[in-house]
C-alpha cells in the first residue's frame, strides 16, 4: 500500500512539474580521454547494458538513423563523465537526441535535444518520459537496461507517426490518479446538484456554477490523460463509471441521512 501510495504520488508529480520544469542538462564537463577511439552510437561507462541488449540497441540506433535521419545516442555513466566532450564526439546537432543514464541521481535518465526535435516533441514529454522510466520505482521493477531501451522506443515510435504531445501509454498508477479526479469530480457536482428548495429535484443552477470545478477534475484531470495517452475503452469506462458513482453517493447522502435520522430508536 506504501508503494502504491508513493507510485500515486510520482504521477501527480509528473503532471505537475511537466508543465513548468524542463529537461535537466545532460552534461556540464570536458573530459575525452573517456570516449572510445572509434565513434559509436551508444557509450556505456557504466556497464549497464548486456552485450546482447547493447548490439540489439545498437542496430536499432543504426537503423533508424538510416530511415529517419534522427540521431538518438546513449551515454551511461557513473562516477566519470565525458561531458561537453561528446558534443564534437557524436557531432550533436539540432536533429540530435542524447540520453544519458546516470546511476548517481535520484532519476536515472536525462535528455539534451535538439531544437528540431521540439517540434515534433514538446518539454512536456521530456519530462514525463523522463519520470516515467527513470523513476526509481521503475527502475527497480524493470531494471536500468529497460529503463533505457524502454524510453528510446518510445521516442521512436513517436517520431516514427510524425510526433506526440504525451507520452504513448498509460501506467496503473497514473490511471488510479484519474480516476480518484474522476470520483473527486463527481462528488463535487453531486454536492452542488443537492436540492435546496422545496419541491427541487436536482438544483441544475449550482450544478453549473460549479462545473468549471468538477470539469477540470472529471473531464482536465480524469478523461484528458486517458484518451490522449490510449485508445483502449476501459480505462474511459471505468472513471466515467466513477464520476457517476461520485455524482449518486453525493447526492443521495442527505436523503439517506435523513432517512436514517426519522426512523424510530427502539427503546
Amino acid at each position: 500500500m506504501k508503494q502504491r501510495i508513493l507510485s500515486i504520488f510520482a504521477a501527480i508529480v509528473v503532471t505537475l512539474v511537466g508543465v513548468f520544469a524542463a529537461p535537466s542538462a545532460a552534461f556540464a564537463f570536458n573530459d575525452p580521454s573517456l570516449l572510445p577511439e572509434v565513434e559509436t552510437p551508444i557509450v556505456d561507462l557504466a556497464d549497464i547494458l548486456p552485450s546482447l541488449q547493447e548490439e540489439t540497441l545498437l542496430n536499432k540506433i543504426k537503423d533508424f538513423e538510416a530511415e529517419t535521419g534522427w540521431k538518438m545516442r546513449v551515454l551511461t555513466q557513473y562516477d566519470r563523465t565525458p561531458g561537453r566532450a561528446v558534443i564534437d564526439f557524436w557531432g550533436l546537432d539540432e536533429k540530435s537526441i542524447l540520453m544519458v543514464a546516470d546511476l548517481r541521481g535520484g532519476n536515472l535518465l536525462a535528455f539534451s535535444i535538439g531544437d528540431d526535435v521540439y517540434e515534433l516533441l514538446p518539454r512536456t514529454f521530456w519530462i514525463e518520459l523522463q519520470t516515467r522510466f527513470g523513476n526509481m520505482y521503475y527502475v527497480r521493477d524493470n531494471g536500468e537496461n529497460n529503463a533505457i531501451t524502454g524510453a528510446l522506443d518510445t521516442v521512436a515510435g513517436c517520431l516514427t507517426q510524425g510526433g506526440c504531445q504525451v507520452v504513448p501509454g498509460l501506467p496503473q498508477e497514473q490511471w488510479i490518479l484519474t480516476l480518484i479526479t474522476s470520483v473527486a469530480g463527481g462528488i463535487v457536482c453531486g454536492l452542488a446538484a443537492i436540492p435546496r428548495k422545496k419541491g427541487q429535484l436536482f438544483a441544475w443552477q449550482w450544478a453549473l456554477i460549479f462545473s468549471p470545478l468538477w470539469g477540470i477534475l472529471f473531464i482536465a484531470f480524469g478523461i484528458g490523460p486517458v484518451v490522449t495517452r490510449t485508445s483502449e475503452w476501459l480505462p474511459l469506462f471505468r472513471n466515467i463509471i466513477g464520476f457517476v458513482l461520485g455524482v449518486l453517493v453525493a447526492y443521495l447522502s442527505p436523503m439517506v441521512n435523513q432517512m436514517a435520522s426519522s426512523e424510530p430508536s427502539e427503546t
